[in-house]
């Protein structure tokens, strides 16, 4: 199976890349940080294929330079949308500039990626959208609150629109042990573990683990799904 995987130089895009390396599968694989090049050599040196694009995917370019890596590869089984980003503030210290560039990269390129490689997905393919937790609502995250929230929104509504060819679920992080999550200062992240009920951050293999599920044999009864993978954080 041939997979795109984005915002695939860190964090759970990196760990997604390793566990579909680890599956056989052929890796296309795109982000705008240069430590890309560190996760393809990772992977070659490991015996993988893997094609990679350094790009913006909010540009037409970047798209572009996506959307012919897959026509080289010929076919695409499987598209995780994974790139985002954050810009942090409550809403009254919040610019247009900062709501803007978080919803132009977690909302607006995850629609036009994807509607660039419908076309080119295989019959029985998957797409797994990442969201995130804070699609229920997080203090002081209301750009990147309002923009997982459009990500599910469009999650469900695609899954009607592909189905029956193609699958479409989404991925909602909670807490997870990213070099982001780690760069919060240390007594905060204590009381946000503390609020998690399994005492604990999750992993980014642990996210990776879910996206393979998604994109196999094994979920192929699963669609418009959105699961929460956040230690039992959304629970009341």
């Amino acid at each position: 199976m041939n997979a795109v995987v984005t915002g695939a130089a860190t964090g759970i895009g990196r760990a997604i890349a390793r566990r579909f390396a680890a599956e056989g599968m052929t890796l296309l694989l795109a982000d705008v940080s240069a430590r890309l090049g560190e996760v393809v050599a990772e992977l070659e040196g490991g015996g993988a294929e893997v094609a990679a694009a350094q790009v913006d995917l909010t540009t037409v370019a970047g798209q572009e330079e996506v959307r012919l890596l897959v026509k080289s590869a010929g076919t695409l089984g499987a598209l995780i949308n994974n790139a985002g980003i954050t810009r942090d503030a409550r809403l009254v210290n919040l610019s247009d500039d900062a709501f803007a560039a978080v919803l132009d990269v977690n909302l607006g390129a995850t629609f036009q990626l994807t509607t660039e490689l419908i076309p080119l997905l295989d019959d029985g393919g998957a797409v797994v959208n990442l969201a995130s937790r804070a699609y229920l609502g997080n203090f002081g995250q209301y750009n990147y609150s309002v923009s997982k929230g459009g990500v599910v929104g469009m999650t469900r509504a695609l899954a009607l629109e592909l189905a029956p060819r193609v699958r479409v679920n989404a991925i909602a992080p909670g807490l997870i042990g990213t070099e982001m999550t780690m760069a919060i200062p240390a007594e905060v992240r204590e009381k946000m573990v503390a609020a998690v009920p399994l005492g604990r951050m999750g992993t980014p293999e642990e996210v990776a683990d879910l996206a393979a599920f998604l994109v196999s044999d094994s979920s192929s009864y699963l669609t418009g799904e959105v699961i929460v993978i956040g230690g039992g954080r959304s629970l009341a």
